[in-house]
Order: C-alpha cells, then structure tokens, then sequence
C-alpha cells in the first residue's frame, strides 16, 4: 500500500452550518497537512499514570471498577483492578509477555501479549500497542492510498482514509485558543477514530470526550477524561473515565512484569 501513488483531496469548507459551532477562520484544506497538525500536538506525550473508573459492557455481562494504569506508547501496560482492601487482579506486558493475576481465584495466566490476553481483563481484544494508544488519547493510522477532507456539522475537521481492503475516519477538532491562527499552526485534538475492514465490517470506534488542560513540556495539551472503545463484532463496549492522569512519569521497567503470588495455580495463556 505505501509504494502507491497517495491520492489527497479536500473539499471546500462551508461556512454555514449549525449556529454557535466552533468553526477555524482559516480553516485546514490539505488531509496530509491535518494528520501533521495532530502528530505535532501531541509529540512528546510518551507515557503516563492515571487512576480512572472502567465500565465494561460484554456478551458475559457487566463490569465496573477503578483500575490504576501505567501505559507507555511503546505498548508496555499494567493495570491494576482494585478495592478497598486493595487489587484484586493485575494484568502487565512489556510489550513481549503477557502476565494476569486473579487474585480472588489465585490463578496466574501467561503467554505471549496478544489481543485474546489483553481482552481478559479489559474486554477489548486489542494490541497492547492499540490499547495504550487509545488511552493516550492517540489512534492509529491507516496506510492508506486515499485520503479526503471535509468537515461535520459540530465544526471538526472529518478525515476519511482508504485503503485497497479497509477504511478509517478520524474527527478533529481544533483547539478553541487556535480558532483565528492559520492551519500550519492550529493545534487539534481527536474526537473519534472509526475503522472498517474488509466488506465493510466495523473493526472498532473510539469516541473520546471531556477534554482537560495539561501541561507538557511547557505547553498546554487537552487531553481526553473520557474514552469509549467500541467492538461491534465482539460485542464489546468499554468506558474509561480517568479521574487523575500524570504525563510522561517516571516507570520503573519492573512495573510491566510480574511473577505468581504464593499458593497461585499457574497456567498458559494462549494467544487462539
């Protein structure tokens, strides 16, 4: 896909639409330029600490808790599933090996970090890379052939990319202090990232709301308190809402693996 000629497009921007949307005075016209905008906003965020209160919904039912997580971009994860009395299960990767621990049944499961593993305890059968991009409020990217720009109606840029067997779309929406600035400076903030494979199928959505000020760097960045990572064909559903979130804390390398407790049934986690 990537040695074919990249086809860009960009519609005209219409600037009637709903009364009191957030429109930019220059608005973007270029999907590359778009995509770049949103690398830059967020270069630098690596990494990060939060505390944040998980509501799952599957085809097994429902489950709600505070889980504590360390998420680096590389794809390294720990989350821990807690209680008053303390956690009751902990899944790590370290990118490589997956390790979970259900401290109520005293079973240690480990394998190979895949999406069936990470699944087990978040319900979302993603890569730990995928995963901990979501939660950064990041996505990733279609290698796509075709690319177009247009707008929605709430003012976001809406970025539709395609390739020979999939699809994705991405909403933008430009950060309220940027409104007047020209495009090579505007910064934007992801609203959803959508994708669809083969025939149409929906792969997955990830809507992300409630955006906070933090700083990076010396600079503000919006990050989402709110992400919704949506499964259609599994049946999956889960919201995220953090309630603190350190940027780019120190991790120490032993955070992202873990061994059996004391009395644990171990067993193999296979990725089929």
């Amino acid at each position: 896909m990537l040695d074919m000629k990249v086809w860009i497009s960009a519609s005209c921007w219409l600037l009637l639409g709903c009364a009191g949307s957030l429109r930019p005075t220059h608005p973007i016209r270029d999907a590359q330029l778009a995509l770049a905008r949103r690398d830059a906003t967020t270069a630098g965020l690596t990494s990060m600490r939060a505390e944040a209160r998980v509501d799952q919904r599957a085809t097994g039912g429902r489950i709600k808790g505070t889980v504590l997580m360390f998420v680096e971009q590389s794809g390294r994860v720990r989350f821990d599933v807690m209680t008053q009395f303390g956690p009751i299960a902990i899944l790590t990767s370290d990118g490589a090996h997956f390790a979970y621990s259900d401290l109520r049944e005293k079973r240690y499961l480990s394998g190979e970090t895949c999406p069936e593993n990470i699944a087990r305890l978040l319900g979302v059968p993603l890569s730990a890379q995928e995963t901990a991009r979501f939660l950064l409020g990041g996505t990733p990217v279609l290698e796509y052939t075709k690319a177009e720009l247009t707008h929605t109606d709430e003012g976001h840029y809406l970025l539709r990319l395609q390739s020979e067997h999939a699809r994705q779309e991405l909403e933008l929406s430009v950060y309220p202090k940027d409104l007047a600035l020209p495009p090579a400076q505007q910064r934007l903030a992801l609203v959803r990232s959508e994708l669809w494979g083969e025939r149409g199928v929906h792969v997955w959505r990830v809507s992300y709301a409630d955006l906070s000020p933090l700083q990076l760097n010396g600079r503000e960045l919006l990050v989402p308190m709110r992400v919704r990572i949506e499964q259609s064909a599994q049946g999956s559903d889960t919201l995220v809402q953090f309630k603190t979130i350190a940027q780019n804390p120190h991790i120490p390398d032993d955070a992202f693996v873990q061994t059996p407790r004391p009395g644990m049934q171990e067993e193999a986690a296979p990725c089929e």
